[in-house]
């Protein structure tokens, strides 16, 4: 780091660390120390301390990012299939690239804090004691508490989240929406605060940090997938609601109940601002679909069955009119088959009535203390005859828990596909390295997906892939690691493969010729790096002809066992005559057709008439 660049990091830490000290002398009653210490362990969170090391931990030495911090290996730690175990594992903390890491872990470090708090270190305010006390179980011993169960149930969200997410996800992403879905059922505000407003001041402040004084310079860029389309939003969803279960287990246990309006706000901003809405699906080539609409819906209406999970009453569903209803019809019947049906009749409908205003003065006075007021007005009579009636809030948890089961199901059909045979990819060529089989082909069908009856229900056509196709018997993996469109516009990429301990890189590179006013004839060329002497011809191309006409000729551009040629083709005759690409300054013949380059295009000369018929391929990026 320059001495500048170092000397504005400083300033802006100082500044930070400034303005918190002063705010907290604006309230010398309120000790942050205090309130942290009643919770957490010496007031700190280190649970949260913990899983930030280890996913750090992955990232540098699983992914091998010490090598090369910008280029992680990623391929082997994505959660391809069931039947790969180590991106099943490794998937949920292993990341693409430096600034997914660092994402992440911002995230990590505003919200996890506050869903350990909620977990608390002491299991209560009445039982907290000294760390060193003897006698104390595993479960509620408070050390124990911060450093193991803690982390240990990152790691258990962590598998889960890898093992139902749909798609070959890679990321923390779902275990930091598990903490969010946890911490905002305990403090809904204050998760809605850090969420969206501490996670992008804690961003801002790292880029701050590592370049001062940003410069940019406007570039086109190669085409690539809108931000949304990369997003894996049912893992962040099974990840949110596997925290909000979580929370609301706690919740019941401890017999507590947070603010409806709090919560209501706090699931739908943060759902809205964290992109939960964002429902996409693939069409043909690079068309992506984005239901904006039906997202919409969707969060609205499960902010509203969260927020009655939550803090709904424990009366019946039914109303108390129609209970009435049925009771009279209960004891209708009773009449009819027992001798002394008045009696029954008489009691049966006096106890209703008699539930009914107690209901209607419950209504009354409102839902928070109500519950246990019912419960010891009504005794077990209501108990007994009404056992098996559903509660308002009981109806809304079971609703969050088959959102749950949804969001799992819907990942076990691909996630137990397996990749076929021939490793799915069917280019001219290819490359193997330690297991994988590096290909170009266009139009290549995604083995990992089909055969599995999703063609029965969509058109899977745009499941097919056209690249750089990257597949793995061993990992049972398969993969476009560079899109056709992508090398179109750059002209060269690389892949990096790998696995625990080792990796290695690819190249590919893209060549070709584009005739005059017609589409490319192009070459792709791929090679393990440091022998590119040793490159391998993946992919040729069709022939294209250019748009003119030379003395009734025709010119294509052509291309055959790795060399570019032109073909001249009479129009009278559909005689044809064929010469190599001559190189730079140089000149050849065919069809009494003179072709001569002129740097980078070609021209052709026939009867006192040059005109261009070809030119180099030019990449934009």
């Amino acid at each position: 780091m320059r001495p500048f660049t170092a000397a504005l990091a400083g300033i802006i830490l100082a500044t930070l660390a400034l303005s918190v000290g002063i705010v907290s002398r604006l309230q010398p009653d309120r000790r942050w120390r205090d309130s942290l210490q009643s919770r957490l362990l010496f007031g700190v969170p280190w649970g949260t301390l913990i899983a930030i090391a280890v996913v750090l931990a992955v990232y540098l030495f699983v992914q091998d990012g010490l090598t090369d911090p910008a280029e992680p290996v990623t391929i082997p730690y994505r959660a391809w299939s069931y039947f790969s175990p180590v991106g099943m594992l490794t998937a949920s903390f292993a990341h693409a690239s430096p600034s997914h890491l660092v994402s992440n872990l911002a995230g990590t470090a505003v919200v996890a804090p506050i869903a350990e708090f909620a977990w608390g270190h002491y299991p209560s305010d009445r039982a907290r004691t000294r760390p060193d006390e003897t006698g104390r179980s595993l479960w509620r011993t408070p050390w124990i508490r911060a450093v193991v169960w803690f982390p240990l149930a990152v790691i258990a969200v962590g598998l889960v989240t890898s093992l139902f997410a749909l798609g070959p996800v890679i990321g923390f992403s779902g275990v930091v929406f598990a903490f969010m879905g946890f911490a905002i059922v305990h403090y809904p505000i204050r998760t809605l605060i850090a969420a969206i407003g501490f996670q992008g001041v804690a961003l801002t402040v790292w880029r701050a940090l590592q370049d001062p004084i940003f410069s940019y310079t406007a570039t086109p860029s190669p085409p690539t997938a809108p931000s949304w389309a990369g997003i894996a939003i049912q893992g962040h969803a099974l990840g949110f609601f596997i925290g909000l279960v979580l929370g609301m287990l706690l919740l019941a246990r401890r017999d507590t109940r947070p603010d409806p309006l709090h919560v209501w706000v706090a699931v739908l901003l943060v759902a809205f601002s964290k992109g939960l809405w964002q429902i996409y699906w693939y069409g043909e080539g690079n068309t992506y679909y984005l239901l904006r609409g039906p997202g919409i819906v969707i969060i609205t209406v499960l902010a509203l069955v969260i927020t009655l999970a939550l803090t709904a009453s424990d009366r019946p569903i039914i109303p108390a009119r129609l209970d009435r209803w049925l009771a009279r019809r209960r004891g209708t019947q009773t009449v009819s088959r027992t001798p002394h049906s008045s009696s029954s009749a008489s009691d049966t409908e006096s106890e209703t009535d008699a539930d009914a205003r107690i209901e209607r003065t419950l209504d009354l006075a409102g839902t928070d203390e109500s519950d246990r007021v019912r419960a010891v007005t009504t005794g077990n009579r209501r108990h007994s005859r009404r056992a098996s009636a559903l509660t308002r809030r009981g109806v809304a948890g079971m609703v969050v828990l088959l959102v749950l089961a949804i969001l799992a199901g819907m990942a076990i059909p691909v996630n137990t596909s397996v990749i076929a045979d021939d490793g799915g990819a069917t280019g001219q060529s290819g490359i193997d390295i330690r297991g994988y089989t590096i290909e170009y082909d266009e139009n290549a069908t995604n083995e990992l997906v089909s055969g599995i009856g999703i063609d029965a229900m969509i058109d899977d056509s745009s499941m097919a892939g056209s690249g750089v196709i990257v597949s793995s018997d061993r990992y049972n993996l398969w993969e476009e690691a560079v899109t056709k469109e992508y090398l179109n516009a750059t002209g060269e990429d690389t892949i990096t493969v790998g696995g625990p301990g080792w990796r290695e890189t690819a190249h590919v590179e893209r060549t070709g010729w584009t005739p005059v006013g017609n589409e490319s004839v192009y070459q792709i060329w791929l090679w393990e790096d440091g022998e590119k002497t040793e490159r391998q011809l993946a992919h040729e191309s069709d022939s294209s002809r250019a748009e003119v006409i030379l003395a009734e000729r025709t010119v294509t551009v052509t291309t055959d066992g790795g060399e570019f040629g032109l073909r001249v083709e009479s129009i009278e005759t559909g005689a044809t005559a064929s010469t190599g690409m001559p190189s730079e300054n140089a000149t050849t013949e065919a069809g009494g057709v003179t072709f001569e380059r002129v740097g980078d295009t070609v021209f052709a000369r026939v009867d006192g008439t040059e005109v261009a018929v070809a030119a180099v391929e030019r990449y934009e990026y």
